[in-house]
């Protein structure tokens, strides 16, 4: 079995060679939450890729859709479609579209527009709750999902209803599209102001597998209230140059000169 820092650098290699060839993209929030991903798919969630639509499945949603790219470059290499699809990314034609749509395989719910994949996910998780089912949701927020109101009426529901098949993950980069979160509509201290919404509280490093793992761990575990996890991220992480540096949020693409040094520093020399 790959090692799970092997699998990142993997999706990060498939990310980045998906928007250098579409020409535009997200790179700086796909790249913050490749390890988060990693995680879920390859060690967390009970999936089957050769069954997507399996009812007892798992359900992940991507609130923050525009970081899609990590999310295809997960689900090729865990096989719901073949890695060569990942060279259609943005093509007109194409399912794999700058935004998620539910007719990919392993894609659970259209997203993109901020602040709609909580509200998702509790619908998910009340379903599973009816149908008696042992099934768990994962939704990967953005710091700009935090922002909307939204997202505040879902995290009020979800510890209304004790949804504690429910987990929240943040991949809190410091950065939405128009800047520094702490510069726009600061929404921390988040910890606070979810556990007074009845929420186990959790803060870990995203990038950090043994910590992400137990938090999992610790969701699983947790009885009668939905689990939130902050997971502090570095928005581009792995490339140096994007690396906290919010132009590289979207929509844009690499040069010849950005990818080459990209892939150099992922270990994959492009000739």
């Amino acid at each position: 079995m790959e090692k799970p820092e092997d699998i990142a650098r993997n999706i990060r290699k498939a990310l980045l060679t998906m928007i250098r060839q579409a020409g535009s993209g997200h790179p700086g929030g796909s790249l913050s939450c490749v390890e988060i991903l990693t995680c879920l798919y390859f060690q967390e969630m009970n999936i089957r890729h050769e069954n997507p639509v399996w009812m007892d499945r798992d359900r992940f949603v991507l609130s923050k859709g525009h970081a899609c790219p990590a999310l295809y470059s997960t689900l090729a290499l865990k096989g719901f479609f073949p890695m060569d699809e990942l060279d259609n990314f943005r093509q007109i034609g194409c399912r794999l579209q700058g935004h998620p749509d539910a007719t990919i395989p392993g894609i659970e719910a259209v997203s993109g527009s901020l602040g709609m994949g909580l509200s998702q996910g509790i619908g998910m998780a009340l379903g599973a709750k009816c149908l008696k089912s042992g099934f768990r949701v994962y939704v990967l927020l953005g710091d700009g999902d935090m922002e909307e109101g939204n997202t505040w009426e879902a995290i009020m529901a979800a510890g209304r209803f004790g949804l504690d098949n429910l987990v929240a993950i943040l991949d809190s980069n410091e950065f939405q599209g128009d800047g520094p979160v702490a510069s726009q509509m600061d929404y921390n201290p988040v910890g606070e102001k979810v556990s007074a919404f009845h929420w186990r509280f959790l803060q870990i490093d995203g990038h950090d597998f043994k910590q992400i793992e137990d938090a999992f761990r610790e969701a699983r575990n947790n009885r009668g209230k939905p689990t939130f996890i902050q997971a502090h991220t570095v928005k581009g992480k792995g490339i140096s140059f994007m690396e906290r540096d919010n132009s590289w949020h979207g929509s844009r693409g690499l040069t010849d000169q950005e990818y080459a040094r990209a892939m150099l520093e992922l270990g994959e020399p492009v000739l």
